[in-house]
């Protein structure tokens, strides 16, 4: 029987091992099986490979992938949109399955906190058959229920992959809590999905967007995307000293809403510090569990805040993304923001140029493992 390699997580803070799994010839009613073409490393990953979610291991990690039907399983006929599906079509997936019946789902419509949801390149045992439930492999098996997306012809990989789950994550929490018009917004976060937030924020109406991170090439795709200021973190590395430069920005009373996509806990409270009496306070960044912090909640009512939380996405929230792709500023956009690619046998040295911000975005393509990999630049 044929084998696939794939990347796997097999010890937290350990390298990558690559490891080979049966190919799967044929798929289960419902179910598709994807010849994976790139596939995203994602700042999750990184918390992943730190152990700051409980995962089950060995695991294949990847949860923003595009690839090409292999094989179509009696009954799969159509993608999530309706449009027909076929072998060789290029296809994108929602990279969670919920139940659809729980109490969450069914009664509290909120599918993202679906006590069965499960997600690819997170939630799957590679020891477990079939195995292949991640994108850092030469193929993918998807079970039947996953929200599945032919790709226009007019979309590249690139800017699919380089949206990632960082712009559906940014639609899902501002359609949570939406930006005025004229709003003034900062951005804690260059990362993915501060710069997804940031576009959404201009495209929403935002009169000025401000946003805080680093290093200097991330800040540069950050004015790429829109912003109109940025606050460079180490070269103002004291958080009262930000502070300072983001009022001179804002002005005296400070912004309007304030999204955290940075990840690191210690963000909160300075982010709460940046909003305006009665602003909004967007946290996005905190997905995994990298610790805790201290804080004054007699600060949420004097300064009158909302604070929102946002966890994952909707299948709908891809259908957003991918209409938002088709125009060619958001298409360019995020084609744009990757920066680097690698053969699945570089995995590690993909996930430590996320780890080390040296990226803007880092991807994986199998089919070039038996070529140089194409690095920055290419």
């Amino acid at each position: 029987m044929p084998s696939v390699k794939a990347a796997v997580l097999t010890a937290f803070r350990h390298p990558l091992e690559i490891r080979e799994y049966p190919s799967l010839g044929e798929a289960g009613a419902g179910e598709a099986l994807v010849r994976v073409e790139m596939a995203g490393i994602c700042g999750t990953d990184v918390h992943l490979w730190l152990g700051q979610l409980a995962i089950p291991l060995p695991v294949i990690m990847g949860h923003e992938t595009v690839g090409r039907i292999e094989r179509l399983g009696a009954g799969l006929k159509r993608d999530w949109r309706g449009n027909p599906l076929s072998v060789g079509d290029r296809v994108t997936w929602a990279s969670s399955v919920v139940c659809g019946e729980c109490y969450y789902c069914r009664l509290k419509k909120q599918p993202t906190r679906c006590v069965s949801r499960k997600a690819y390149g997170i939630s799957y045992c590679a020891s477990d058959a079939p195995h292949l439930r991640g994108g850092y492999a030469e193929q993918i098996h998807l079970r039947a229920g996953t929200a599945i997306f032919r790709i226009p012809d007019s979309i590249p990989s690139e800017s699919v992959v380089g949206a990632g789950c960082a712009l559906v994550t940014s639609i899902h929490g501002l359609e949570r809590a939406p930006v005025e018009w004229g709003d003034v917004v900062v951005v804690q976060g260059t990362g993915p999905v501060g710069l997804a937030a940031l576009a959404l924020a201009k495209h929403a109406g935002a009169a000025r967007v401000i946003a805080i991170g680093g290093p200097p090439h991330r800040l540069e795709l950050a004015r790429n995307f829109g912003a109109d200021a940025t606050i460079d973190v180490a070269a103002i590395p004291d958080a009262a000293d930000r502070r300072r430069a983001v009022l001179e920005e804002t002005g005296p009373f400070g912004a309007d809403y304030v999204v955290e996509c940075v990840g690191h806990p210690a963000a909160v409270n300075e982010g709460i510090d940046l909003c305006r009496d009665g602003a909004r306070y967007l946290v996005l960044g905190q997905y995994a569990d990298a610790g805790n912090i201290s804080f004054n909640p007699h600060t949420i009512t004097r300064k009158q805040l909302q604070l929102i939380g946002s966890w994952g996405f909707e299948p709908r929230h891809v259908d957003r993304a991918l209409t938002l792709l088709e125009g060619a500023r958001f298409k360019e956009l995020f084609a744009a923001e990757v920066t680097h690619k690698f053969a699945l046998t570089e995995a590690n040295l993909a996930l430590e140029t996320v780890r080390q911000w040296q990226s803007g975005k880092s991807v994986l393509i199998p089919d070039i493992g038996g070529r140089e990999a194409a690095h920055p630049g290419a």
